[in-house]
């Protein structure tokens, strides 16, 4: 099988949406079928904002060459990367290939929890939002999902709400996981510290609102004043050091460490000797970098959105609390660094939880719905 996938980001393979892309093309490639990129990257050097809103238009012009060749079967595209191409192009073929729209976080979800933190005053949405981010871009991913022959989408929310508000046929929508790299799979499990020695929690996201600095924050501030024997790190939050520290309390930034960029496979070495993964997120599809901080042994304490809610189960491997609570935070937190059995209990849960997620079964998941789709 010849499969195309493309992706509206640079093609960085540490990055979420390209990443994942990635490394599924990786594993379709171990099972022998032929994998084809396209991304922003592949785009002529035009101006940024150029570049993304006339991707559409390449993508339908990369398939179109593509097919004058024979040498696509399917085509992988990200939301809205497709609708030029399902629209208009594909009128003028005979011949069309298997068209997947795939969502990595379903953008009108993404779109009604920024209005609300620009309710509530933690955003401020530029006045350039509502010309093309909260519009434009919003029907062209509609359009380019209701006429894709299979949409895959990362949790029940996400199904739903396509099904419910944008007319996709129940039939057509799937959900499938994302996986993490085998370099995370059957990791050395290290044994969680005694009740009064240090431990250290750890947030690995971009330090931006939808992943909920706003309330995660706070709360660590009034943990690390607290505790002493606590420490934090601060992973992957694409910001300059001075300004994630700027948010901490001076008596407490020696406890925090800030690392802005890091590269997917040194996460494990980064994670060594962390034992609480904490994730405040108010929007997530899935969670990659939940699961791949579980497998490394930590236990997370996650809010109760649909991407998190896919993976874990509350009590069992994780604590669940509600979005936007700060005070539920810090009480979590402060569950966990005063019961040290219950610590060890989620710890071992969320590491078994996370040895299912191999990118080799989540291709086979994928597949199927190609195959199934393909049959008469």
């Amino acid at each position: 099988m010849k499969t195309l996938f493309t992706c509206h980001y640079p093609f960085d393979v540490n990055a979420g949406a390209a990443g994942v892309t990635w490394r599924l093309g990786q594993e379709y490639q171990k099972l022998g079928h032929d994998v084809n990129y396209y991304s922003l990257d592949d785009v002529p050097p035009i101006h940024k904002l150029a570049r993304f809103s006339a991707f559409p238009i390449f993508v339908a012009r990369q398939i179109s060459q593509l097919l004058d060749q024979q040498a696509v079967d399917v085509v992988d595209a990200s939301t809205g990367d497709a609708w030029m191409w399902a629209t208009l192009f594909s009128k003028f073929r005979k011949r069309r290939p298997l068209l997947v729209a795939r969502c990595h976080g379903l953008e009108h979800i993404e779109h009604l929890e920024y209005l609300e933190e620009a309710q509530r005053g933690n955003l401020r949405l530029s006045w350039k939002y509502p010309l093309y981010r909260g519009s434009i871009r919003l029907w062209e991913a509609a359009t380019s999902m209701r006429y894709a022959d299979v949409v895959l989408l990362l949790n029940q929310r996400d199904r739903q709400y396509v099904i419910d508000h944008l007319g996709v046929h129940p039939d057509r929508a799937h959900i499938v996981p994302n996986g993490i790299s085998d370099a995370y799979l059957n990791l050395p499990f290290e044994p969680t510290p005694a009740q009064g020695e240090p431990l250290r929690i750890a947030q690995v996201s971009s330090y931006i609102v939808r992943k909920g600095i706003q309330y995660g924050t706070p709360a660590l501030n009034r943990i690390l004043q607290r505790h002493l024997h606590v420490e934090v790190s601060m992973l992957g939050t694409e910001r300059p050091i001075e300004e994630v520290y700027a948010e901490f309390d001076p008596a407490v930034r020696d406890r925090v460490k800030v690392v802005p960029y890091y590269a997917n496979n040194t996460l494990p070495t980064l994670l060594k000797g962390h034992h609480i993964k904490l994730f405040p997120t108010i929007s997530e599809g899935f969670g990659v970098a939940l699961v791949e901080a579980m497998a490394c042994g930590l236990a997370p304490i996650t809010t109760a959105t649909p991407g998190p809610l896919e993976i874990v189960q509350d009590g069992k491997d994780a604590i669940v609390i509600p979005c936007r609570d700060s005070d539920a935070i810090e009480q979590a937190l402060d569950r966990l660094i005063g019961d040290r059995e219950r610590l060890d209990r989620l710890r071992r849960n969320a590491y078994s939880t996370a040895q299912t997620y191999s990118w080799s079964r989540v291709a086979q998941d994928n597949l199927r719905c190609y195959e199934k789709a393909l049959s008469p």
